[in-house]
């Protein structure tokens, strides 16, 4: 027996790391846990329909950028602002999309991003005013594979 080559032993530490990784994500059961995330954030309080406007599109080509823009209607005064909007796909393996921060600073509480979509689903904001009230928008979004309407 020689010594070990470099491509050996890449080949050998690639192998162990594969092995060693591997059992953990056959044991990972992918959850969604939306409604955990929605208590946690509400504090187990309702949320009321209204004062958030959600543009998504109704048919998405692309789940991995699905574009998404938010207004929520408020004064965004020191005694009157949105503080935290949370988004939620409900049918994403890990439901937490995003978190958004708002101050009375920010002059409107509105933003526009890209989130990641799995598959067809609700898209659900619930935003935190600053008295505490809660209010909440949902849409449904179909993510179709390549355009063809799956």
């Amino acid at each position: 027996m020689g010594a070990i080559n470099r491509r050996q032993a890449f080949l050998l530490g690639g192998g162990f790391v594969a092995l060693t990784v591997m059992p953990m994500a056959a044991n990972a059961e992918p959850s969604n846990d939306a409604a955990e995330l929605i208590k946690t954030f509400t504090g187990g309080k309702e949320a009321a329909k209204g004062k958030i406007t959600l543009d998504l599109p109704e048919i998405a080509e692309n789940g991995n950028t699905v574009p998404l823009a938010l207004s929520v209607e408020s004064p965004m005064t020191p005694d009157n602002y949105v503080k935290e909007v949370l988004f939620v796909a409900d049918g994403n393996p890990n439901a937490g999309v995003a978190t958004l921060m708002f101050t009375p600073m920010s002059g409107k509480a509105e933003a526009s991003i890209r989130i990641r979509l799995a598959q067809t689903q609700n898209v659900i904001a619930i935003a935190k005013m600053s008295d505490g009230s809660l209010f909440t928008e949902r849409k449904t979004v179909k993510v179709t594979i390549g355009g063809c309407g799956g």
